[in-house]
Parts: structure tokens; sequence; C-alpha cells
């Protein structure tokens, strides 16, 4: 049976990379949106792929989820996507391998220059929401604080719960501990991301670290602690599209630049919410929201 079974995985592992060549070989004329596989980029590659349609009648094919960011970036290097969503932050450490500047406009032209010299993808401007990491306490805790910051934070100790990246990645909490020194009561409790709100709902840690745009902020039984040092590098939300796609069809770029500072931080949290929490269709959240843009 053991023997079948990776028979089988080989075999899908081949039809998988045969699709995946044929599919770029024999791409059609529609403009190809993809996303990674969280809930924000399927909502905000739903919305390029709308807006598109809305304002150029082009068709449009949706390849949303795709995976990780490396999985993302590849698939549009080698043209099986056209465009995606991604963020300043993410770009600088994870494609460049260089910490982005802690100044918004500057770590947006960072991976702009490079992104085109390097690869031939272009990235337009801002959509006007920081998805960066929060740490997040309860409201009554903060209440208990000097001010809803975390420079305030150090006055207590917290149990500490965080996804698995947060331990490892250089902008986590490495980052945070050198700036802010604050006081953890135990190891840090790791988890699925998904998880970390219902710990802190049911006290079994006092902080997690979460990120800015997530639905369940818009609960008032949890707070955000100001990050008032500017620990976190900014991780604004752009389009990144393929150089050769604005050449050929430049009605793209206006389609999408129409966007750029339209959504806010709290508008990215309540079309969140909206599908996490109300569990709303996404194709429904986003034609609800692009009605309400010129």
């Amino acid at each position: 049976m053991n023997c079948w079974r990776r028979n089988l995985k080989v075999k899908l592992a081949i039809a998988i990379s045969l699709c995946l060549c044929c599919g770029a070989c024999s791409r059609s004329n529609a403009i190809i949106v993809g996303s990674k596989s969280f809930t924000e980029q399927i909502i905000l590659g739903e919305i390029a792929a709308q807006q598109i349609e809305r304002k150029l009648h082009l068709p449009v094919e949706r390849r949303l989820g795709l995976g990780g960011t490396l999985l993302a970036h590849e698939a549009l290097r080698k043209g099986q996507i056209d465009l995606y969503p991604e963020y300043t932050g993410t770009a600088g450490l994870a494609i460049l391998k260089q910490p982005p500047s802690s100044d918004p406009t500057a770590a947006y032209m960072q991976v702009k220059d490079s992104y085109r010299e390097r690869f031939h993808l272009i990235w337009l401007p801002p959509l006007g929401f920081n998805d960066t990491f929060a740490m997040v306490v309860r409201s009554h805790d903060a209440e208990q604080l000097q001010r809803p910051a975390l420079s305030a934070a150090a006055s207590r100790s917290w149990r500490l719960g965080v996804g698995f990246e947060f331990l490892t990645r250089a902008d986590g909490l490495t980052r945070l501990d050198s700036e802010y020194r604050l006081r953890w009561s135990g190891s840090p409790l790791t988890m699925d991301l998904g998880l970390v709100y219902q710990a802190l709902a049911q006290d079994h840690v006092d902080m997690i670290a979460a990120n800015s745009t997530d639905g369940l902020l818009a609960n008032p039984v949890y707070k955000m602690l100001a990050d008032d040092k500017k620990a976190f590098p900014p991780y604004n939300a752009c389009f990144v599209v393929r150089e050769d796609l604005l050449t050929g069809r430049p009605g793209v770029n206006t389609a999408l630049t129409m966007l750029s500072n339209r959504i806010s931080d709290e508008a990215m949290r309540n079309l969140n919410r909206q599908v996490d929490v109300n569990h709303k269709p996404v194709t429904e959240v986003v034609h609800e929201f692009l009605a309400t843009q010129p």
C-alpha cells in the first residue's frame, strides 16, 4: 500500500508540473490575477480582477490562493500570472533579502526600483493600508496601562502567544525585544496564527502577535498597542504587475492605480471581518466595496 501511495504521489507531481508548463506555454488572452493563500490576499486579488473587468471590460482569469510569497513571486516572474498583491516589508525581507527602511515612502521606492531593475516587475502605488505586525491585548488590560502603547507595556509581565513565523523572522520577536525589552512570563506559546485570538480570549495568554488589518480587531474586546518606537517595518500593500502587461495594455495601470490610497487600515479590517467573521463570499464583499469607488 505504501509503495502504491508513493507511486501515486510521483504521478500526481508529474501531472501538476506538466499542467503548469502547459499553462505557461498556452496562455489565453485573459489577464491572470494571482494571490497568496490567506483571506486578505484573496480579497485583494478579487478586487484587482473585478476592477479590471468593470473598468476595461477585459477577460480576467483568477488564480487566487497560490500559496506563500515565494510561490506567488515565481509565478509572476515566469508569466504564469500577470499580477498579484504584495507588501513592501515582505518584498524587502523575503525576496530582496534586505531589511526595508522604516520610512514607508523609502521602503516603497526601494522595492519599486529593485523589482523593475532585477525582475521587470512594476510596483503600482500603495493601496493605502499597512498590514504590519500588531501586538494585541485584551481591552481591559490595555486600560490598566498609562497609555495603549508598547513602550508603556513594560510596566508588567505578559504571557505571549505567537504564530510560528514570529519567533524566527528578523522583524518579529527579536525586533520587538530589541526595541521594547518587554517582560515575558515564561516562554512564548506558539500556535497556528488562526488560534491566537482564541487563546487571548480564553486567557491562555495576555498578549498576541497578530496583524494590524485582522478582521477580529474590530471586536472591542481586543486592543492593538501602538508601536510607538516603530519597531516593525512598513508593510504597505501594492499590486505588482508584469512590465510587459502594462506595455501591451496600459489601461490596466490606469484602472488599478485608481484604487491607490482608497483602502485604509480600517477599511481593510472591515473587508477581512466580513469574510472571516460574517462568512460572506469574497466576490460579494468585493463587489459591494467597488460599488463605493469612482
